[in-house]
């Protein structure tokens, strides 16, 4: 990843956060190079990033203003984001409903996904992540036992990823995303209300850490209607 590319997730998850909130200015640039001490061509890639995105808008003698939604509207995400959900909805009525939560010894896909032999266990957990109450995205997920210790229910009602951060200290290095459409299995008819013939978005991932062992391996399951993913495509 760049240099102009990682100061453009910095400031869009500020953005995000409310530090740079909707109608304020970002910094100015010269403000931005000290902070990040880089040149200015590379804080204007940066911002032109936000910009392509429809987060800011930059005029001439008048800065670079933060815009009330992104241009692709308020439930389409980056394809690069792995914040977790929670993080993604921080400011909505995020919740979760446990459909599955078990220890088990891995099967040869997930053994594959993992990097794992056998006699690893695994967490296998189903949560349906409801939207404002209503169903929004149905999680499958696997994470080594002896890379998450203590796991419970009542973090699983929560944020996984904030235990993980917070309380174990575990910081991610990248994730593997692949994004494909799917028909509607039982699962999904029973808990996002799909009817048969309805699409699947479903997101695949694989999450590592910065010594290249995953510890995540994960298949989100979103309705047709209800969730969006884009890609940003930088011409140098």
């Amino acid at each position: 990843m760049t240099k102009y590319e990682k100061i453009a997730n910095i400031l869009r998850k500020r953005i995000a956060d409310g530090i740079y909130p909707p109608d304020s200015l970002l910094p100015n640039q010269i403000e931005l190079v000290e902070e990040f001490q880089v040149s200015r061509v590379t804080i204007k890639k940066s911002i032109n990033i936000l910009a392509m995105e429809g987060l800011v808008y930059s005029q001439r003698g008048a800065g670079t203003r933060v815009l009330k939604r992104g241009v692709w509207g308020s439930e389409n995400y980056s394809a690069t984001e792995y914040d977790g959900l929670s993080q993604q909805m921080k400011d909505r009525n995020l919740t979760s409903q446990i459909i599955t939560f078990e220890v088990k010894f891995p099967d040869d896909l997930i053994r594959e996904k993992l990097l794992l032999d056998k006699h690893k266990p695994v967490y296998k957990i189903i949560r349906l992540r409801l939207l404002d109450g209503a169903p929004y995205v149905l999680e499958h997920t696997y994470m080594p036992t002896e890379l998450v210790p203590d796991l419970n229910p009542s973090i699983l009602e929560k944020s996984i990823y904030e235990y993980l951060h917070q309380q174990l200290g575990i910081t991610f290095a990248g994730a593997y995303r692949k994004l494909k459409a799917d028909k509607a299995d039982q699962l999904d008819k029973t808990y996002l209300n799909c009817e048969a013939s309805d699409p699947i978005l479903e997101v695949e991932q694989i999450v590592y850490l910065k010594d290249g062992q995953p510890i995540e391996y994960s298949r989100s399951r979103n309705r047709y209607d209800q969730r969006s993913y884009s890609v940003l495509d930088v011409i140098e």
